[in-house]
């Protein structure tokens, strides 16, 4: 599927109407240092696409990547309208970026299918070892938003030189355009905040460290869980 384009930070990107939409609608709803990371992870995941070979990109949705990479931490913002109470933030974005299609995109255009490549992506973006085994657009905004957390040397290290081809300078290249300085406690305050306000959706997943290691009567609210509870006790005793 071929798309004008445009540079942004460097990089080469999609240009559509909707991918500009999706932008001017994410930064309503996200604050800076969210708005910044998604951003981001974008502009690093079309440079390691930029990277493949041409038989590994035939074919991906660059349309669909950017705006399910764009909207990837809609469940990070302050809106209620966004936010539930018994859901995971991975699913709370990619339900609300699923409701934004709905709205905004054309239904000739998009079908369930690409619909819900979005949603897949999004509610898989924190979950690697799953995410690959997806379609290519879904593993690849995985990979771009590690590269982003983490860095291009150490997510190589990851992943693997084959599919993190971005070099150093690409990246502080994206990082001047949208700044990454205080991104680590940004994310810990945001992660331990799950922890605290709805702890229940954080138990199965990697939120579960933050909330260990760094909130105060976590443990003990796991434990009592009526599901981990009992889960825990059956395999530990």
């Amino acid at each position: 599927m071929a798309f004008k384009t445009r540079t942004l930070a460097t990089i080469t990107v999609p240009d559509t109407a909707l991918i500009t939409a999706c932008i001017a609608f994410t930064r309503e709803q996200l604050d800076d240092h969210a708005y910044n990371h998604v951003m981001r992870s974008w502009l690093c995941g079309q440079a390691l696409i930029s990277h493949l070979p041409a038989i590994k990109t035939e074919g991906l949705d660059l349309e669909a990547y950017a705006v399910g990479i764009i909207m990837h931490d809609l469940g990070w913002s302050k809106n209620p309208d966004f936010i539930s109470k018994d859901k995971t933030f991975e699913v709370d974005g990619a339900n609300s970026a699923r409701a934004w299609l709905h709205r905004e995109a054309d239904n000739d255009k998009w079908d369930k299918h690409r619909i819900q490549l979005v949603w897949d992506l999004i509610a898989l973006h924190t979950t690697p070892d799953i995410s690959i085994h997806k379609e290519p657009e879904v593993g690849l905004a995985c990979a771009g938003i590690m590269v982003d957390l983490l860095g291009v040397e150490v997510t190589k290290a990851m992943v693997g030189e084959q599919m993190i081809g971005m070099t150093q300078g690409e990246f502080d290249a994206i990082a001047e355009v949208f700044p990454r300085p205080g991104l680590k406690g940004y994310v810990k305050d945001t992660i331990c905040g799950f922890c605290r306000d709805k702890p229940s959706t954080t138990y199965w997943n990697f939120q579960a460290g933050f909330g260990e290691r760094f909130v105060e009567g976590y443990a003990e609210k796991l434990e009592e869980n009526k599901v981990i509870g009992p889960f825990m006790k059956y395999v530990t005793e």
